[in-house]
């Protein structure tokens, strides 16, 4: 079985690529299934994340930094499919990066994190434009988009939502608050399923966005 490969990405830096990226990883692995992250931004936050694990509990997937290969990632990519169940690549936040573009020449799914604020919104309309390019290429591409870093017990505004409706990618039903579990799991290195009680809302959401992804790769059969 080849690896299902999801591209992370966006232009704009700060919504949650990384945390996406990991934290997915995280749930995926945790069916015993072969998760690896490629960190393909040369901030290598991903990197830095995964080396903060003490020896004896390392990040439950496997990490390594990709960003080098930039327009050939896609060559790196290729040969890594048949050694994983699931590949996510953190990509840079540069719409005309093409370590991004090669990237998405061989993904199977692009999730694209979205703050649901019309400013943040509005500012990431350039990675549509890119994944529309790419589709003329990658027939296979789905894209969706992923509420990230939403705020507890505030419902996404109405203006947010129109501008999501208005962006022409299906939006998942899954949610990332913005929780302290999210930060407090990269800074020991590992994922929210590693804290126990306490991180037990965040680890729901994603156990429902793991579901989600899983069903998008059903349906695609």
């Amino acid at each position: 079985m080849t690896a299902r490969l999801i591209a992370v990405t966006n232009q704009k830096g700060g919504c949650g690529k990384t945390t996406v990226s990991m934290q997915l990883a995280s749930a995926l692995a945790t069916d015993r299934s072969r998760v690896l992250v490629v960190d393909a931004d040369p901030q290598s936050t991903a990197i830095r994340w995964s080396s903060s694990a003490p020896e004896n509990k390392p990040f439950p997937a496997t990490v390594v930094g990709l960003s080098g290969a930039g327009a050939k990632i896609h060559q790196e990519l290729r040969k890594l499919i048949d050694k994983y169940d699931w590949i996510l690549v953190d990509c840079p936040p540069a719409v005309d990066s093409k370590t991004s573009h090669s990237v998405l020449l061989v993904a199977d799914l692009a999730i694209v994190p979205v703050v649901p604020s019309p400013p943040d919104l509005w500012s990431a309309v350039g990675i549509r434009e890119l994944i529309t390019n790419v589709k003329v290429i990658n027939e296979k591409l789905t894209t969706v988009l992923l509420p990230n870093m939403c705020q507890a017990h505030v419902s996404i505004s109405k203006e947010a939502l129109e501008v999501l409706d208005e962006f022409g990618i299906p939006t998942l039903k899954s949610r990332l608050h913005l929780r302290t579990a999210y930060r407090q799991s990269a800074v020991f290195g590992g994922g929210v399923f590693d804290m126990g009680k306490k991180a037990e809302p965040a680890a729901r959401e994603l156990r429902l966005l793991r579901r989600e992804i899983k069903t998008i790769f059903k349906e695609r059969k």
